[in-house]
């Protein structure tokens, strides 16, 4: 029986404007922006959707922005009554998965959110570091890269996103080592423009703050499974889920073979729950089989129920 995939973006995919679309035309996503702002005591909407893009890419804005956004088109779609078999976030994306399948409340969610991105701003503050994308090799390639790399600094990998991209992290040294390898070697490798080495040991700085933040979260079981980040594998236990957030600071998000796993469990059809298209087009990489639908504004979802 053919299943379907709620899909939430994670950082990367803002872009200042982000939610004003949905926000003017659809009143209870108003509602919980205007909610958003009242939680986190000051304007995160003006900064959605006016910027300047500075502050907006700033990690601790830019993780609240994107769960906002994501939260709000969850709205519009239970308005619907578009539902989905399971759901999965990229990185920060987790987060949104997480509270749209009733893990915990969105105010929790976005207090979670927004100390998350404080502490990653703070660890890379304290360990500066760098990423960068791997294009065209598989996995036991990117694993001797790290190695051969790691005797300038620390560099893992970060991201298995899809077949032929990967993500790599670490110190600055380590990864401008990797990438200058690449490059004597004919591999393409793309520096990115971030402010710290996400899901690499250098965030360990921020591990105990968000261990903390999570063990004052009430969270409950899913209605509906997660395919996690860490294992690619189903959970719907808000114990489990709790510790693999905690994890999944330090550890690759393994989206590759999450969505290889969704489509063994069924998955046919995926919705882009937020910001972007990002996750649609890797989808396209890793199997042409599922139709990934954008859903952001009144008008994106037009095409999703003319999709149904």
């Amino acid at each position: 029986m053919s299943k379907t995939i709620f899909l939430f973006p994670g950082q990367g995919a803002q872009y200042v404007g982000m939610g004003k679309a949905l926000a003017d035309a659809f009143a209870p996503a108003r509602e919980l922006l205007n909610k958003a702002d009242s939680v986190l005591g000051f304007s995160l909407s003006k900064i959605m959707h006016e910027g300047p893009e500075d502050l907006l890419k700033s990690t601790d804005n830019t993780q609240p922005a994107l769960f906002v956004t994501s939260m709000m088109v969850m709205e519009l779609l239970k308005s619907e009554g578009i539902t989905c078999d399971m759901v999965a976030g990229h990185s920060l994306g987790e987060y949104s998965a997480i509270c749209a399948a009733g893990g915990f409340s969105f105010e929790d969610g976005l207090r979670l959110v927004r100390v998350r991105g404080e502490l990653m701003a703070s660890a890379g503050s304290k360990n500066p570091g760098s990423m960068a994308a791997i294009m065209g090799v598989e996995e036991d390639k990117i694993l001797s890269l790290c190695e051969e790399a790691s005797v300038a600094g620390v560099v893992v990998p970060a991201n298995f996103n899809c077949p032929g991209q990967i993500v790599v992290s670490g110190s600055v040294e380590g990864v401008k080592k990797l990438v200058d390898n690449c490059a004597v070697a004919g591999i393409k490798a793309i520096p990115l423009a971030v402010s710290g080495a996400f899901h690499s040991p250098l965030m360990q700085f921020a591990q105990p703050g968000l261990a903390e933040a999570i063990a004052h979260t009430q969270f409950n079981d899913l209605r509906i499974p997660l395919i996690a980040n860490v294992t690619s594998k189903s959970v719907t236990s808000g114990k489990e889920i709790a510790d693999l957030l905690v994890r999944q600071l330090v550890n690759p998000v393994r989206w590759n073979q999450s969505m290889n796993e969704a489509i063994s469990l069924g998955v046919t059809k995926g919705v882009e729950v937020g910001a972007g298209k990002v996750l649609m087009g890797l989808m396209r990489k890793i199997s042409r089989d599922v139709k990934v639908i954008p859903v952001e504004t009144l008008e994106s979802l037009q095409a999703l129920k003319e999709l149904a």
